[in-house]
């Protein structure tokens, strides 16, 4: 059985990686590491299929040390154990360079299990993961590695690849192969900066293509069918679910109804209505708030229809209260209100409720100053009346300042003309 043709076309150089140009454009730091032979232990971080596992083996390849393989979903602490038991024998004199891929999987015992070896220099770790490193690696060994991200190959770069990637099946099955530009456009959109999965549309494309006169004919809409939906990167516990549902607020919280749909879109598409809902809904409460606030009860009535009618029709009811919160008014006061209040609470600030505000309808021998003394406030004109609600020590404390919308200055100028009668 034949590898896939991402594994049979894996670049050899540094010079056949398509992408990453902030780290290895002649003159980058990480090209001048590795081109001095001297290799630190380093984190590639970053989404699937752009290279990380192609680069760390194009750097063993320029090292003395010998290559050892291991993926965190699989390795056992034996497996570890293996390696070390390597360490200054015949097999790896001059010590070993580990590639461990995943390295989330690893627990932290696990991954303390390589620390002394990785500080006395006798393991070089390269480790990759799709997850934040700050987050998933043990600290330790962090503080001993250096973190390179690496981002998702530019459309343009992976059109090259899935170009070279034709011709190289042109010439192992000895048969022309002719792709439409389009088609080359379209694969190398809808990978989603993925080359591992632009190089599997490749490979199907050029089984499925319609053959002519002995070339097979990779027409745009052959492309099309073969890679709907692929562009799609999404996971609902990783690092690609909260960069989405940060998106989507951010977009909502900035007033861009074109942008808030891409990533309802996005979370629809993946099928996670229910954080597509509840990140809905803060957002009517955190930023539109009391500039608006009948926003919150129709918000929640699109959510409710939503839930109830599910997808696809979910994204009707959606799509008009993502727009309606971008088109609304913005105002944070109550959110800001409400954190500093809970600041204060966590600093130690908050004291006897006071006496007119408790509960109370008597009081101890013990008490010289008999009677609760609370003033009803729909006693007095307007159903206000001064009186002390905070404890003594927060007393005059303003948590709540009026935002600058429509609403809460009226509500401002309501408050301001009846306070200043008394």
């Amino acid at each position: 059985m034949s590898a896939p043709l991402a594994d049979r076309i894996r670049p050899r150089s540094l010079d056949e990686i398509v992408g990453q140009h902030h780290l290895l454009d002649p003159g980058k730091p990480l090209v001048r590491i590795i081109e001095s032979g001297q290799i630190p232990n380093m984190v590639f971080y970053g989404p699937s299929g752009i290279g990380k596992t192609t680069l760390a083996s194009i750097i063993a390849a320029r090292t003395s040390r010998k290559l050892v393989r291991m993926n965190g979903t699989t390795a056992s602490t034996a497996d570890i154990r293996n390696v070390v038991n390597q360490l200054d024998t015949l097999e790896a004199p001059n010590g070993v360079l580990l590639y461990l891929d995943e390295i989330q999987y690893f627990n932290k015992k696990q991954q303390q299990t390589l620390l002394e070896f990785i500080e006395n220099g006798s393991i070089t770790l390269i480790a990759s993961t799709t997850e934040n490193p700050y987050f998933y690696v043990y600290g330790a060994i962090l503080s001993r590695s250096t973190v390179f991200e690496f981002k998702p190959v530019q459309k343009e770069d992976v059109r090259e690849a899935v170009k070279r990637a034709f011709g190289i099946l042109e010439q192992e099955q000895h048969r022309g192969i002719k792709a439409e530009p389009a088609a080359l456009d379209v694969i190398a959109s809808a990978c989603g900066g993925d080359v591992r999965k632009a190089m599997n549309a490749v490979e199907l494309c050029a089984l499925s293509g319609e053959e002519r006169d002995g070339v097979c004919h990779v027409s745009e809409q052959l492309a099309r069918d073969l890679t709907q939906r692929s562009a799609m990167k999404y996971d609902r516990v990783g690092d690609e679910h909260y960069d989405i549902l940060s998106a989507f607020q951010k977009s909502m919280r900035g007033s861009d109804p074109d942008a808030a749909l891409h990533y309802l879109a996005r979370l629809l598409e993946a099928g996670d209505l229910p954080s597509a809902c509840r990140r809905l809904m803060v957002c009517a409460c955190e930023d539109v708030g009391l500039a608006y606030p009948q926003i919150i009860p129709i918000v929640k009535a699109a959510v409710d229809t939503a839930l109830q009618v599910g997808l696809p029709e979910a994204r009707i009811p959606l799509a008009d209260a993502v727009v309606l919160v971008c088109c609304s008014p913005k105002s944070n006061s109550a959110y800001c209100a409400i954190d500093a209040a809970i600041a204060d609470l966590r600093a130690g600030k908050s004291g006897p409720i006071p006496r007119q505000l408790q509960n109370k309808h008597y009081d101890g021998e013990d008490n010289p100053r008999k009677g609760q003394f609370y003033q009803y406030a729909h006693n007095f004109p307007h159903h206000w009346v001064r009186q002390q609600y905070l404890p003594d020590i927060l007393k005059d404390t303003v948590y709540y300042r009026w935002g600058e919308n429509k609403t809460e200055q009226a509500f401002r100028k309501y408050w301001a003309e009846i306070k200043k009668e008394e």
